[in-house]
């Protein structure tokens, strides 16, 4: 991606101070998300990463990933798969615990929404420490699918939230602060 798509998509970003609580600088991508011109950017580069890996199924992370997860998957031609908070789901669901930058949560899958045969790309909107994703990565995991991808919109590079993951799976990001 040009740089100054990158720039104009960082733009879109607005800052809240001490969200969820004091001391968090949260960065807020629902500005970008009501941007038309910034939705459009973010699906075309979103679509043009995964074009070619023979993805089957997208799966979103609660609740922001809900929305670039499912314009991809739409994209792609593949499913969708939410993975939500506990007790929002109706069928037979597999739950992971958690430690968060600021508390603990779970996150559960409808047991039977990954086969072994699917390609994954799992997506939310931001990645700051990696402790959501890599709860959903472990989760996923253990439905055993082919191949896993990992992607978000924005990265905070500072807090290398990517270090969590295996050196093995392929963690992407539109762009970074």
């Amino acid at each position: 991606m040009k740089q100054e798509t990158i720039d104009k998509l960082k733009a879109t970003v607005r800052d809240i101070p001490d969200f969820p609580i004091k001391g968090i600088q949260f960065k807020d991508l629902t500005t970008t998300l009501k941007d038309g011109e910034a939705l459009a950017i973010i699906a075309d580069e979103l679509e043009a990463l995964y074009a070619d890996k023979g993805v089957t199924k997208v799966v979103g992370i609660e609740s922001r990933g809900f929305i670039g997860g499912a314009i991809l998957a739409a994209r792609l031609g593949a499913g969708f798969v939410p993975v939500r908070k506990p007790g929002k789901l109706p069928a037979i669901t597999l739950k992971k615990s958690y430690s968060k930058e600021y508390g603990v949560d779970v996150i559960e899958v409808h047991k039977d929404a990954i086969v072994p045969d699917d390609v994954v790309v799992l997506h939310d909107d931001l990645l700051a420490t990696g402790g959501t994703m890599k709860a959903a990565l472990d989760l996923i995991n253990e439905m055993h699918p082919k191949k896993v991808y990992v992607n978000f919109i924005c990265e905070l590079s500072y807090l290398h939230g990517r270090d969590v993951f295996p050196k093995d799976v392929e963690v992407t990001s539109l762009f970074d602060f």
